[in-house]
């Protein structure tokens, strides 16, 4: 088939609702990522310390592949200062784009909001409560992780669950788009509180 041939046969299956639109994937390349998370972390931070899974962080902020970042494990280990502070400003100060920070709370309220968003960062997943309005059950993070996939919206989420129990929350359809979808670190450890 020649290209015209090809352009004729996408652009009538558009006319019937066919979606060629491919998602744009958001790429990160932040030059010396490692002093830009340690200068992050010296002014978010009393007393600052480097922690080993930093460097999981860091290796995603030099080149993330067009996927996002998901922190889970240990609480009062920087989760929610990575993914909702330090790679917003970031994400601002090498890019001039923002990101939009929620809790896992407002899945329920502004779901529709943040699907809308390109740049998403979700904290606490898992710890939301059930959707269901009206007689209405809807299932907000399955269709944020949904929309991600389709649009490229790149999200970066924090939770306290393991892999397991976010198969068990959320489902192996869900969790296998955010596996790719994704690079997950692992937050082991004491908490620093």
């Amino acid at each position: 088939m020649n290209k015209l041939e090809f352009d004729y046969t996408i652009q009538s299956l558009q006319e019937s609702g066919y979606r060629n639109i491919m998602p744009i994937r958001q790429f990160l390349k932040i030059p010396n990522a490692k002093k830009e998370l340690w200068d992050c972390l010296s002014r978010f931070v009393a007393k600052p310390q480097w922690l080993p899974e930093y460097d999981d962080v860091v290796a995603w902020l030099e080149n993330n592949e067009g996927r996002g970042l998901l922190c889970l494990g240990n609480c009062g280990r920087g989760k929610t200062l990575v993914c909702s502070r330090f790679i917003p400003v970031l994400e601002y100060l090498f890019y001039k784009k923002f990101v939009s920070c929620y809790d896992a709370i407002d899945l329920n309220n502004k779901i529709d909001e943040m699907k809308q968003k390109n740049l998403v960062s979700v904290d606490d997943i898992g710890t939301e409560s059930e959707y269901l309005r009206y007689g209405e059950h809807r299932q907000p993070f399955s269709e944020l992780v949904d929309s991600s996939e389709k649009t490229g919206m790149l999200l970066l989420l924090t939770t306290n669950l393991t892999t397991e129990q976010l198969k068990q929350r959320y489902g192996i359809r869900t969790y296998d788009r955010l596996h790719k979808l994704t690079k997950v670190v692992q937050f082991i450890g004491d908490s620093l509180r």
